[in-house]
């Protein structure tokens, strides 16, 4: 998949991606709105486990944002399974340099209808940390709306925060 958007390209991770995603990642204030499971520092080992598990992932569903031909950042889907299969998880990150040029809301504005293409889905939602503004205006933006927030649900940082739920439906969607 190759998805050009404003200001660079979504495409597959590539194992010449490493110092790249290793420079971009390793980002105190990356990682401050992100998982835990985004190591923090970020080194070039935990960039080499990233690209070899992705290049093990089928489908793949984790993606580079490519932004002046280096990768600066990741966009994918964590596929649900059971009752929840109609619904997919939505995340995103990008590097420091590279924030408030418009590629972030490009990408997501982007990714989701290729979502919709590619999977067999009626939803895609984004839990967002409530200190983020940034993520919520990119989502907006995207077409999400706001769900709801879910008090006291998220732990970063040594602290205790809400986060916002965010989704976008499929319209017409069919079992």
């Amino acid at each position: 998949m190759l998805l050009p958007i404003a200001g660079g390209l979504i495409r597959p991770w590539r194992a010449d991606d490493v110092t790249a995603l290793a420079r971009h990642a390793d980002n105190r204030r990356v990682w401050a709105n992100l998982r835990d499971r985004f190591p923090s520092p970020y080194t070039l080992d935990d960039a080499d486990a990233w690209l070899r598990h992705c290049a093990r992932i089928v489908p793949v569903t984790d993606f580079a944002i490519e932004v002046d031909g280096v990768a600066a950042g990741g966009i994918g889907v964590v596929l649900r399974t059971d009752v929840e299969r109609v619904d997919t998880e939505l995340g995103y990150w990008l590097g420091e340099p590279f924030w408030g040029r418009g590629v972030m809301s490009a990408a997501v504005t982007a990714f989701v209808p290729w979502v919709f293409d590619r999977f067999h889905v009626a939803r895609v939602h984004a839990n967002v940390f409530d200190f983020n503004a940034a993520s919520a205006r990119v989502l907006e933006k995207a077409g999400f709306t706001l769900e709801g927030r879910l008090r006291q649900s998220a732990f970063k940082d040594g602290r205790l925060i809400d986060q916002l739920v965010y989704a976008r439906i499929r319209e017409g969607w069919q079992p």
